[in-house]
C-alpha cells in the first residue's frame, strides 16, 4: 500500500511534467492549485518557476500554500465557505493573467468541493443539499459530477474560458477511466454533458422532489434553453489551453506491484476497475482473485484499483474502504486459503474517520464474534465499519497522504 501511495507522490509527479516542458518555454505565470494534493503540486510549481511565480491561489484541505501564493482552506466532502472563497478567487486569478503570461493550473482529487463557485440563481446551501442527497443515494462520481458542473460558474471548462492567456493545467486523477471532463468536474476541458443529463440524474437519484426547488428550477431553465450551458467540444475558447493528465490509479497499482515482486510475491494487476456498491464489491474482488491465482505461484499478490461506493443507510462510523473489507471478509471465512485483503484510499482519508481503509483476513469474523461484535451483516446495515474494524487493529491509518488517485486494493495468498 504503501509502495502505492508513493508512486503517485504529487509533487514529484509535477515536477517531471515540468522538466519535460521545451527549453525556453518559460513566461510569468500565474498558479491556481486545487485538489488533496493541491499544496504538494503547488509547491513544486513554485520551486520550478522560482522569480517567475506572480502569485495565484492553492485551495486545499489545510489551506498550506509556498509564497507567492494564497492558500485557502475548502471544505471536503461538502463545500464550505472557504471552498466558495476558493473558487471565486481562482476564477479572479484566472481573468486577471495577461494576453502574453501563463496560468498554470494544477488540479487533484477533491477538487471538486474544495473549489466552489456556485451559479447565482442558487446559493451554496442549495448545492451542498444537493450534493448530500446524490451521495447519500450512491451516486457515482460520473453522475455526481455532472451535476455539480450545471450549477457551478467555474466547473465544466469555465475556468479556462475566463483566461486570456496561456494555460496548461496538470492533472492527478482520481476518477476510473481518467475522463479529464469528469475529475474535479472538468474546469480546464469542454464539457460533453447537457443540462437535460443533470436532470436525468436528480430523477434517477431520489426523485426532483428531493432536492431544493432552487436547483431544480435552474437545472429546467437550462434545459429549456433559458441559462447558458457550458462550454462544448469544439468552443474556440479552449485553443489556448492545454490539459494534461500526469498521474493515476495506474501508476499506483504499478508501483504496489514492484513492491510485491520485490518481496517474492508472484504478483499480477487486474486492469478492470473495482467499482459499484461496497459492500457488494468487496466480495466480488475475493471472488475474482480465487479465480486468477491457481494459475499464479505462491506466494501470490493481485493489485487493484478503483473507487466504489456507499449508500448510507445507518448512522454509523465507516467509509467505502472499510466497507469493502469488511464484506471481503464474510467471503474469505468461508475459504480454506490463507488469504488476506486490503483496501485504502491513496489520500489517506475514508469517509469522516481517521482511517484510510482496512484489511482482513480469513480470521477476521470468527475474531468479531470471540470479541462479541455483532454480525457483519448486521454493521454494513448500519453503515458502521469503523467501529468493527477498530477494536480489532484492523484499520490502515496513514495520514492525508497529499495525493490522490482513488482506492486501492491487494489481495495476498501464501
Amino acid at each position: 500500500m504503501q509502495a502505492g501511495i508513493r508512486a503517485v507522490d504529487a509533487g514529484r509527479l509535477v515536477r517531471d511534467a515540468l522538466a519535460a516542458r521545451e527549453p525556453g518555454d518559460h513566461p510569468p505565470f500565474w498558479v491556481i492549485a486545487a485538489g488533496k494534493a493541491a499544496s504538494a503540486m503547488a509547491r513544486a510549481a513554485v520551486e520550478w518557476g522560482g522569480a517567475r511565480v506572480r502569485g495565484g491561489v492553492v485551495i486545499s484541505p489545510d489551506g498550506d500554500a509556498p509564497a507567492p501564493l494564497h492558500g485557502i482552506r475548502g471544505e471536503h466532502p461538502q463545500p464550505g465557505r472557504g471552498s466558495e472563497e476558493g473558487g471565486r478567487r481562482a476564477l479572479a486569478v484566472a481573468a486577471a493573467v495577461p494576453h502574453d503570461a501563463e496560468l498554470l493550473t494544477l488540479i487533484s482529487g477533491g477538487a471538486s468541493s474544495l473549489m466552489a463557485a456556485p451559479v447565482d440563481d442558487i446559493t451554496l446551501h442549495d448545492k451542498r443539499e444537493a450534493t448530500g442527497v446524490l451521495l447519500r443515494s450512491g451516486a457515482d462520481i460520473y453522475a455526481l459530477n455532472t451535476v455539480r458542473k450545471h450549477l457551478s460558474a467555474i466547473k465544466g471548462g469555465r475556468l479556462a474560458t475566463a483566461c486570456r492567456g496561456r494555460h496548461h493545467a496538470y492533472v492527478l486523477s482520481d476518477v476510473v477511466g481518467d475522463d479529464l471532463s469528469v475529475i474535479a468536474s472538468g474546469p480546464t476541458v469542454p464539457d460533453p454533458s447537457t443540462f437535460g443529463d443533470a436532470l436525468f440524474i436528480l430523477d434517477r437519484f431520489g426523485g426532483r422532489h428531493a432536492y431544493p426547488d432552487a436547483v431544480v428550477s435552474y437545472l429546467v431553465a437550462g434545459a429549456s434553453g433559458d441559462r447558458p450551458e457550458s462550454p462544448k467540444p469544439g468552443d474556440p475558447r479552449f485553443a489556448s489551453t492545454r490539459t494534461i493528465l500526469i498521474g493515476s490509479r495506474v501508476h499506483a497499482m504499478r508501483g504496489a506491484a514492484d513492491e510485491a515482486r520485490r518481496l517474492g510475491y508472484d504478483v499480477r494487476i487486474v486492469d478492470d476497475a473495482v467499482v459499484g456498491e461496497a459492500r457488494l464489491a468487496g466480495p466480488a474482488f475475493v471472488e475474482r482473485c480465487l479465480t486468477l491465482v491457481p494459475a499464479m505461484r505462491r506466494p501470490s499478490c493481485i493489485v487493484a484499483s478503483g473507487e466504489t461506493t456507499v449508500r448510507v443507510i445507518g448512522r454509523g462510523s465507516g467509509g467505502r474502504n472499510q466497507e469493502f473489507a469488511l464484506a471481503a471478509a464474510e467471503t474469505l471465512a468461508r475459504t480454506l486459503s490463507p488469504a488476506a485483503v486490503a483496501s485504502a484510499g491513496t489520500d489517506g482519508v475514508d469517509g469522516p474517520t481517521d482511517a484510510a481503509g482496512a484489511f482482513v483476513d480469513g480470521r477476521t469474523v470468527q475474531r468479531g464474534a470471540a470479541a462479541g461484535l455483532p454480525s457483519i451483516d448486521r454493521v454494513l446495515a448500519a453503515n458502521d465499519a469503523y467501529y468493527y474494524l477498530q477494536p480489532l487493529g484492523l484499520l490502515i491509518r496513514t495520514g492525508p497522504t497529499g495525493t490522490n488517485v482513488g482506492d486501492l486494493q491487494v489481495f495476498l495468498l501464501a
